[in-house]
């Protein structure tokens, strides 16, 4: 297993399969395409089965035990089972979609070994819905979350951007899952660097504070410094990163894009390095690679002084937000 210089071991991977989507969320760094045709052939720049199959087997040398395939959206690839059913047995395989595909395809991707699975749902009524995503397929996603509970994907975490346009819904999700066996909500943060729209921030503060108040039990969990509530049965957990040096200090992931680039972090785009042909030796030592230079916090958190050492970045944590 490889670690870092901040003795963080890598022992995940995220895989991009598309940078497509069927969706055009307001919130997204992605250009969405709108409604499309639905899955499809891997496109010319998106990384072939057998390149995705070769990269997760040469992950698997170096004890890499979980996978995570996202997108844009996984599930526009028709090659998507297959490619599971090819995953390294010892990988646990999870997947995050925005759900409109499920029905019809989540039994065939469990059998084909899909564990887990995260549905993005930013609104439970499908105006609001519609709004945030520039989507009618509201249905849709209610049936795939449906589906996936059918096919054993229990639980089912629902994600939910939290940002201006969304505030007013977080009780009634929090209601939401505590109502329907088998669902959990993640509250995701909303970071304004991947939009330019920094005028949609909320302080995730005051909702860790409302659920502290409502909650029956608050979890604290090592990893990336998380606070899990449960209010009536039901468990949200929030994703916090922005700010948060904790968060990143226990990241034991690296991502891959879906053109075949490695990147040691999910929020930057300055280190990513390509995999070239993807032959097994290029594979290899690019993942050598961009592990050796993965940075210790979010942003510019920490930086190298004169002599080379990692120091906190007082200016960039001291800088007003744009």
């Amino acid at each position: 297993m490889l670690e870092d210089d901040f003795g963080r071991e890598v022992t995940g991977v995220r895989v991009s399969l598309t940078d497509r989507c069927n969706f055009d969320c307001v919130y997204c760094h992605n250009e969405g395409l709108g409604d499309t045709r639905g899955p499809m052939e891997p496109q010319d720049d998106e990384m072939s089965t057998d390149d995705i199959v070769r990269f997760l087997e040469v992950a698997a040398e170096f004890d890499v035990d979980s996978v995570k395939f996202t997108g844009g959206e996984p599930m526009l690839r028709d090659d998507l089972e297959e490619i599971i059913r090819r995953t390294p047995d010892s990988m646990e395989v999870s997947m995050t979609t925005n759900g409109t595909y499920l029905p019809g395809r989540a039994q065939d991707l469990v059998d084909a070994g899909l564990e887990r699975v995260n549905v993005s749902q930013d609104a439970l009524d499908p105006d609001e819905f519609a709004e945030i995503t520039k989507s009618g397929a509201y249905d849709k996603v209610m049936e795939g979350v449906d589906a996936a509970l059918d096919a054993g994907l229990d639980p089912v975490k629902l994600n939910m951007v939290v940002f201006e346009h969304t505030a007013g819904y977080v009780e009634g999700m929090v209601n939401h899952v505590a109502e329907n066996d088998g669902l959990q909500l993640q509250l995701i943060e909303y970071m304004p660097e991947l939009t330019g729209k920094p005028e949609w921030n909320i302080d995730i503060a005051r909702v860790h504070d409302w659920l502290a108040d409502i909650a029956d039990e608050v979890e604290h969990r090592e990893m990336h410094d998380r606070k899990r509530y449960w209010v009536d049965g039901g468990m949200v957990e929030i994703v916090d990163p922005v700010e948060n040096p904790t968060f990143c200090a226990n990241c034991h992931r690296v991502r891959v894009t879906h053109e075949g680039y490695l990147k040691g972090c999910l929020n930057r785009n300055d280190d990513l390095r390509s995999m070239g042909e993807m032959t097994r030796d290029e594979i290899r030592e690019t993942f050598r690679e961009t592990v050796a230079n993965r940075v210790p916090y979010y942003g510019e958190y920490m930086v190298k002084n004169d002599d080379g050492e990692w120091e906190i970045n007082e200016e960039y944590i001291g800088a007003p937000t744009p």
